[in-house]
C-alpha cells in the first residue's frame, strides 16, 4: 500500500542535505537489505517498492528540488534513537595554546523503540585447536561451546569452526541444532598443529555467509591462545570486509601467549572488542555473557560519518559501554552496538588549536549517526550530530559534567599503562617503570590493591629485565580498561 504523504528521505535513511552520491549509496545498501530475492520477511516487498520510489525521485535533481519545496520544517524527533552530549568543561578558553576537550556521547533506544524485538542471531564460534590448547584450556572451551549450543534459541542460527594451521567446519550453520549429536562432535575435537587465525576466520566468514541475513545479528566469536604468524595483514583485510557487511567480530585471548595488539586491531575494525581470559575457568562465563549481550542487541552497528573543521583534531575515541574498548579513528567511525537495556557511551578526546577559535563557538565534529536496527521495518534515518563548544574570555565557574569526570578519572589509569607501554617499546624502561609506580599510587588511593601490586611488580621487572611479563602487561591493560565500565565505577564510589 503506498504511503500517504511519504518522507522520501526517511524512507531511504538519509538526511535532507545528503549529496547525490550519499543518496545513491543509501539506495544500494537499502535495496540489498530489502530486495525480495534475498529477504522473505513480512512487509519487505512493500518496503523495497517504497525505497525504489524514493530513489527515483531523489536521484532526479529537478524532481528532488520540487519535492523539497513541499516539505515542512525539519522538526520531527528521531523515530528510534535518543542521545545526549556532555563536555569536560563548560567552554574553551580564548588562549593561544592548544587545549584538550572531552565529550561523552550517549546514544540509546527510545522507550517506545525498546519494544522492537531483538533480532535472531547468525553466530559462528571459531575455536583454536592448536597443540598449545592441550589440557584444561581445550576442556574448558569444549564445555563452553556445549553450553552455548544449549543456550541457543529456536530462531538462532549457529555454527562452529575449529582451526590450527587448517580449518574445518565442525558444525554447519543451521537452525535448531541437534544438541546431543553436536555435543558428541565437540567432545571428539583433538588438538594438533600451529595457530593460523586467517584460516579460521575465512572458514567462519563462509559459514556466516551461508545464512547471512540483514534481519539477524551476524557475528563471529574467536577464541585463541596463541600468536598467528604471516597472515596478520590478510586477517585485518578480512576484518575490513566484515565491517562493510555489518558482520561483527569479538576476540577472546586465553592465557598469556596470544597477541593482544593484533586481536584488538582485528576486532575493533568491525566495531567489536577483545577480551583477556587469564584463567580458563572464566571461558564459559565470558562466552555466555557475550551470547546474552548479542541476544539483546537493539542496533547491531552504529556508524558516525563526520567532518572535522580545521584546527580540531580527534586524538582518541574510547567506547565505555556496552563493551569497553578503543574505537579506530578511520572514517566512518564504527562505534559498536546499542543493547536493548544498555545505551552506547563513547568518550571523544579533542585537541583544539588556536586557529579554530575565530568565533564565539567552535564545532568540534559535525556529522550524522547511522544505526542498523534489524527489527525496524524501514531504513533508520540518520541522527544529525554536532559537537559545539562556546569560547569564553573568562574562566567558567560551572562544574564539569560528573559522568565525564568519572570516565576521565578511570581513563587516566588506562592511559598510564598505555604510556608505560610506549616508553618500554622505545627502550626507556626507567620511564616506563615510573609510570607504573605512579599508576600504583592512584590504584591504591582507589582501593585497587591487587592491581596496584601487579603494577609495582611490573615496574620492578621492567627495571631489572627490561621487559614485561606477558601476564602482567595484559592484566594491567584489560583490568584498567574494565574499570571504565559504569557499573564498576559505581561500586568503587
Amino acid at each position: 500500500m503506498p504511503l500517504k504523504n511519504p518522507d522520501y528521505y526517511t524512507i531511504l535513511g538519509v538526511l535532507r542535505q545528503s549529496s547525490q552520491e550519499e543518496i545513491k549509496r543509501a539506495y544500494i545498501e537499502a535495496a540489498q537489505r530489502y530486495h525480495p530475492d534475498k529477504n522473505l520477511a513480512v512487509g519487505d516487498t512493500e518496503v523495497f517498492l517504497d525505497i525504489q520510489q524514493a530513489y527515483e525521485l531523489l536521484s532526479n535533481p529537478k524532481r528532488r528540488s520540487q519535492y523539497d519545496a513541499t516539505l515542512p520544517p525539519e522538526i520531527e524527533p528521531h523515530p528510534v534513537l535518543k542521545h545526549s552530549l556532555a563536555f569536560s568543561r563548560a567552554g574553551l578558553a580564548d588562549i593561544t595554546e592548544p587545549q584538550l576537550m572531552y565529550a561523552l556521547l550517549t546514544v540509546g533506544a527510545l522507550s517506545e523503540a525498546v519494544k522492537i524485538p531483538a533480532p535472531p542471531l547468525n553466530l559462528c564460534l571459531l575455536l583454536d585447536r592448536s597443540t598449545s590448547m592441550q589440557g584444561e584450556k581445550m576442556d574448558r572451551v569444549k564445555s563452553a561451546a556445549i553450553q552455548l549450543i544449549r543456550n541457543m534459541r529456536p530462531q538462532d542460527k549457529f555454527s562452529i569452526v575449529i582451526f590450527s594451521d587448517r580449518a574445518d567446519v565442525l558444525i554447519q550453520s543451521a537452525l535448531q541444532p541437534e544438541v546431543a549429536r553436536q555435543e558428541a562432535q565437540i567432545q571428539l575435537v583433538q588438538v594438533s598443529g600451529s595457530t593460523e587465525i586467517y584460516q579460521g576466520l575465512l572458514a567462519g566468514v563462509n559459514e556466516i555467509h551461508r545464512n547471512f541475513d540483514s534481519h539477524r545479528v551476524n557475528h563471529l566469536i574467536l577464541l585463541t591462545d596463541g600468536h598467528t604468524y604471516g597472515d596478520e595483514q590478510a586477517s585485518l583485510e578480512l576484518a575490513d570486509q566484515l565491517a562493510r557487511e555489518n558482520i561483527g567480530l569479538t576476540g577472546m585471548g586465553i592465557g598469556n601467549e596470544w597477541n593482544d595488539i593484533f586481536l584488538d586491531a582485528l576486532a575493533s575494525r568491525t566495531g567489536g572488542t577483545s577480551a583477556y581470559i587469564s584463567d580458563p575457568k572464566d571461558i564459559k562465563r565470558l562466552l555466555v555473557d557475550k551470547f546474552k549481550a548479542l541476544a539483546s542487541v537493539f542496533a547491531s552497528e552504529v556508524i558516525f560519518e563526520s567532518k572535522k573543521p580545521a584546527g580540531v583534531i580527534v586524538k582518541s575515541i574510547f567506547r565505555i559501554q556496552p563493551e569497553v574498548g578503543p574505537v579506530t579513528l578511520e572514517e566512518p567511525l564504527l562505534l559498536g552496538p546499542i543493547l536493548q537495556d544498555q545505551e552506547l557511551r563513547v568518550l571523544f578526546e579533542f585537541v583544539i588549536h588556536p586557529a579554530a577559535l575565530e568565533s564565539r563557538s567552535v564545532t568540534l565534529i559535525d556529522g550524522a549517526l547511522k544505526a542498523t536496527v534489524a527489527g525496524y521495518p524501514r531504513p533508520v534515518p540518520p541522527l544529525p550530530l554536532k559537537f559545539v563548544c562556546n569560547v569564553r574570555t573568562e574562566e567558567s565557574t560551572e562544574p564539569p559534567a560528573q559522568d565525564v569526570m568519572h570516565a576521565l578519572a578511570r581513563m587516566m589509569l588506562y592511559r598510564m599503562q598505555e604510556r608505560a607501554q610506549v616508553e618500554a617499546q622505545a627502550g626507556r624502561f626507567d620511564n616506563a617503570a615510573r609510570q607504573l609506580q605512579n599508576m600504583a599510587t592512584h590504584l591504591l588511593a582507589q582501593g585497587e590493591y591487587q592491581l596496584a601490586k601487579t603494577a609495582l611488580m611490573e615496574a620492578e621487572h621492567l627495571e631489572q629485565k627490561h621487559d614485561w611479563t606477558n601476564s602482567g602487561r595484559k592484566t594491567l591493560k584489560y583490568t584498567t580498561r574494565a574499570l571504565l565500565m559504569p557499573e564498576l565505577q559505581e561500586k568503587m564510589e
